[in-house]
């Protein structure tokens, strides 16, 4: 299998003889717009599920698109990065819309979208109550981005992180800044929601992984990375954190936003909440045992006069030091 991190003449020519074959084209056309599977692709290509196989195949092998297994599922998307990228930046860019294969394929994936947008919306209606519950108790959710955009800009990230995705607002709301983005999370559910809301808002340089906070192991390395309302769900936030750390680039960011201490306890016995809040000397500590030290934070306290309400807490953080930071311990 190619390395899509590396150019040398011979792999060029492989990205070539991949992506030059109009089926394949044309795959990866549809591929670099949102996250697809084999049922999807056979639905838009209408050709077998061997012949959409074999090239799917063909275009993982020579490194120009990626196979990712969740549950029962497998979807396909082409590299978001390296020289891989950019050879496909130069293919597909020339491709005009106005091609009556390629435009008869996007009409075929605005169904898709659509289905998709429905489930996600079926979803929403299942579980407005309990967020508009919990959204009640503390202030606006857009005081709140508000403050993370304030924090997480100022270092200028050209990429994005986004730990305990959701519904993929997080990547919603950092993707006018940052190249690239990626959110991961272990809810299948939520996967789908946040695939329909980027794919529905044109969000293409934006992308979801089923992956845990736990287990991240070695890739990319990204100049912010955001934990938006996921540490109370935690057994073990310092181990958490001490893999994010692992991803972070050299001057990047950690961002952790939750809620400051509280005495809520339906949070915990209706919401799986497994902390009450946390406090600033318990995160500097968890921050210390995973090489992170606290550059900021902010409290985004209720408005005065409101009795049962949550303070949001923002925490920035950044490498302690340099030493050992090539070394994935």
């Amino acid at each position: 299998m190619i390395d899509p991190k590396t150019n040398t003449l011979d792999e060029t020519v492989v990205w070539m003889r991949a992506a030059g074959e109009p089926t394949r084209l044309r795959l990866l056309a549809l591929l670099d717009k949102i996250d697809l599977t084999v049922s999807d692709l056979i639905a838009i290509l209408e050709q077998s599920q061997p012949r959409i196989s074999r090239h799917l195949k063909l275009l993982v092998d020579a490194g120009l698109a990626e196979r990712f297994q969740e549950g029962a599922w497998a979807y396909f998307r082409t590299v978001d990065n390296g020289p891989a990228r950019r050879f496909l930046n130069g293919v597909l860019k020339p491709i005009s819309d106005d091609d009556g294969t390629i435009s008869a394929d996007e009409q075929k994936l605005i169904h898709i979208r659509e289905a998709r947008a429905l489930k996600a919306a079926d979803y929403f209606a299942k579980n407005a109550d309990q967020w508009g519950k919990i959204r009640s108790l503390h202030i606006a959710e857009d005081q709140v981005e508000t403050a993370m955009l304030d924090l997480g800009l100022p270092s200028k990230p050209q990429s994005l992180l986004d730990l305990g995705t959701g519904t993929g607002r997080i990547l919603q709301l950092f993707a006018p800044h940052v190249s690239r983005g990626l959110g991961i999370d272990t809810s299948h559910d939520m996967l789908s929601v946040a695939r329909s809301t980027l794919a529905w808002d044109g969000v293409q340089h934006m992308q979801v992984r089923h992956g845990d906070v736990y287990r991240l192991g070695e890739g990319n390395r990204y100049d912010l990375i955001v934990l938006h309302q996921v540490l109370h769900f935690l057994e073990d936030p310092a181990l958490a954190l001490r893999h994010a750390k692992r991803r972070l680039s050299r001057d990047g960011r950690l961002l952790v936003v939750d809620f400051a201490s509280h005495e809520f306890e339906f949070l915990r016995d209706e919401h799986a909440h497994r902390r009450l809040g946390m406090e600033t000397p318990q995160i500097k500590r968890w921050f210390s045992l995973a090489g992170l030290e606290l550059l900021d934070e902010r409290m985004l306290e209720p408005q005065q006069g409101a009795e049962t309400a949550l303070t949001v807490a923002l925490w920035l953080a950044g490498h302690a030091d340099d030493e050992g930071f090539d070394e994935l311990d």
